[in-house]
């Protein structure tokens, strides 16, 4: 064995270091993993690759402030502010202006991509590496980041289950829902406020690769593993916590960075649920 290979006696040895950001990673991955069924049912993928490149965004301009101007922004405060303002892009009548909302959602997400490589081109000198805030290279998860992923997902999980038919039913059949008395316009602002907040806390702890992995992977798996669509919120919660888990372990054992084995993980997960769909004839 190469003597450079950790092993598991490394592992456990350095347990406490680890155990706040593989907490984070299941807390983070599991309640993403709910969100992503109805992303991927709504077809909002690309609205959620926009606003986590948003709050890629918003950590930099945070770290930015911060260093340059002497502003104490909270990172995970700066990047809620800028998935907030990405969202009300998106929600923007895009037709008004002859606009299409795969036009609007192209320039919001190359605007904060350019801005934050920009702007983390500025921020290396303090060695908050623009790699780490797009795709989670960090090992490490500070203790607030890990209460706010807890405080901010649970509540997020909450809503989201008790929420979980409306937002099926609007999604689905938004005029049979209207005839039903559900506020259709308000569960959709809902949902993507939901999206938006969860995103926003948890890209400033594990960057915005995983998270929108997160975002989008689980819901894949779980749709194609699914016999019936009730299933499929409970196992994408599974697939995005483990993912968050053992994505950690692959990156730990097989020295890759965090964020790109915590999506690689997701992925496998959906690769390995294909087969399953096939047999299934579904």
């Amino acid at each position: 064995m190469h003597p450079e290979t950790p092993t598991w006696a490394d592992f456990s040895a350095a347990f406490e270091l680890f155990r706040d950001p593989i907490l984070c990673g299941v807390a983070a991955g599991g309640v993403l993993g709910l969100l992503s069924v109805f992303i991927v049912l709504r077809r909002m993928v690309f609205v959620t690759a926009t606003l986590t490149q948003a709050s890629g965004l918003g950590v930099a301009l945070g770290f930015f402030a911060h260093i340059h101007l002497d502003w104490h922004i909270p990172p995970t405060l700066s990047a809620l502010l800028t998935a907030l303002a990405a969202a009300g892009l998106i929600s923007l009548r895009a037709e008004r202006v002859r606009l299409s909302r795969e036009s609007v959602l192209a320039g919001v997400w190359l605007l904060c991509s350019a801005a934050a490589v920009l702007v983390g081109d500025r921020i290396t000198q303090e060695a908050h590496d623009i790699g780490a805030i797009l795709f989670g290279t960090a090992v490490l998860v500070r203790p607030e980041d890990l209460q706010l992923v807890l405080g901010v997902g649970g509540l997020v999980a909450v809503i989201t289950i008790l929420c979980r038919e409306g937002f099926v039913f609007s999604g689905f059949d938004p005029d049979g829902a209207r005839v039903q008395g559900l506020p259709v316009r308000l569960l959709e602002l809902l949902l993507v406020g939901l999206i938006t907040l969860e995103v926003g806390v948890t890209t400033r702890a594990l960057g915005a690769l995983p998270v929108f992995g997160f975002s989008v992977l689980p819901g894949v798996a779980a749709l194609l593993a699914a016999p019936r669509l009730g299933w499929a919120l409970p196992l994408a919660g599974l697939f995005g916590a483990l993912a968050g888990g053992l994505g950690y372990l692959v990156a730990f054992f097989g020295m890759f960075p965090v964020g790109a084995s915590q999506a690689a993980v997701a992925a496998c997960f959906v690769v390995l649920m294909i087969p399953l769909r096939a047999l299934r004839g579904g």
